[in-house]
């Protein structure tokens, strides 16, 4: 653990490419499948049940008022990345096909993840607060702005739709329980006090069942034998540039806006990710007609590569921290 340590490599680390390697081997289908959905949604509305018996509602409210915050992270992801996909169309056709590039261009437009965000600021101990306000407010808004975005930048077949569901979704599964969290935080607050570990433990739980599910639906799916291996090398390749590129923005904006350390947190963590779990129900309607397959593969590499690589900050910064 040492050797591996000089190389800030841990276990949290090794477990999600330890979860990649059991999704490969044995993906979850049919009521396997069914019940890691399930279970990944469970995992997900207690972490937010946990966050807001956590947070006290001075936090809460504080977060809801730093509009500066929010604005940063909403140009980064529905700003900045769109500027870099557009940009990405000199790569077709000798790196990309005509499908991976609407599939990259695609991943450009979702809005950013919720769950992991937020997990990835507490481990960082960053502003939690902040975080839930500003990634949930990217998915609420991702939810008309990325068909917008689409409509306006991307040539489809078909109409695009907006789904009102995926907003009842978020509202359930992630307002309602940091909501009941913030009732009950008078009589848990000694608790989650005493035993952090219970919080540490849903933090990175939720995250590990997120790429399980997401990594076994491609294998189900067998989108990664839909193309050669070299041209699959080079994909990774791309969205590990992408990643490398708005990692380095949103750092350098952070200091630019002059914000604190637990708000530049925020900003590299919200405003660096893509929502595998919003962008996939969206292709399948926006883009009816078209290999789903490739348009979302270049999502879910990106998707499993900001996991791992995020994960490995969040753990550095919460080493660092004050």
């Amino acid at each position: 653990m040492r050797f591996l340590s000089k190389f800030y490599i841990d276990g949290f680390i090794l477990s999600i490419l330890a979860v990649v390697g059991l999704a490969s081997v044995f993906p979850a289908r049919g009521e396997a499948a069914d019940i890691v959905s399930w279970l990944t949604k469970i995992a997900i509305a207690l972490l937010f049940l946990l966050y807001g018996a956590r947070l006290s509602t001075h936090e809460a409210v504080t977060g809801l008022k730093h509009w500066r915050l929010h604005a940063t992270v909403l140009a980064c992801t529905f700003v900045l990345f769109p500027i870099l996909g557009v940009a990405a169309r000199v790569l077709v056709p000798h790196i990309l096909t005509e499908d991976l590039y609407t599939g990259l261009l695609f991943l450009c437009l979702v809005p950013s993840t919720v769950q992991s965000s937020i997990a990835f600021t507490s481990i960082a101990k960053g502003n939690v607060a902040g975080a839930i306000v500003s990634a949930t407010l990217s998915n609420l808004l991702g939810v008309f702005l990325t068909p917008a975005l689409v409509i306006l930048l991307m040539n489809t077949t078909g109409q695009a739709k907006v789904d009102l569901s995926s907003v009842a979704d978020i509202v359930f599964q992630l307002l309602v329980p940091f909501f009941l969290g913030q009732l009950i935080r008078p009589k848990v607050k000694g608790f989650l006090t005493r035993y952090a570990e219970p919080t540490k433990l849903v933090d990175r739980g939720s995250i590990l069942l997120v790429v399980y599910s997401a990594f076994s639906a491609g294998m189900v799916e067998g989108i990664w034998h839909a193309m050669s291996p070299w041209r699959i090398l080079l994909l990774v390749l791309v969205c590990c540039v992408l990643l490398a590129i708005v990692l380095a923005a949103t750092s350098a904006l952070g200091r630019a806006r002059h914000f604190d350390r637990g708000d530049r947190i925020v900003v590299v963590f919200c405003g660096s990710k893509k929502s595998l779990a919003t962008g996939l129900p969206m292709a399948t309607v926006l883009f009816a007609g078209h290999p789903i397959g490739l348009i979302v593969l270049p999502l879910m590499i990106f998707h499993q590569i900001q996991l791992i690589t995020c994960a490995a900050l969040a753990q550095r910064w919460a080493r660092t921290a004050p």
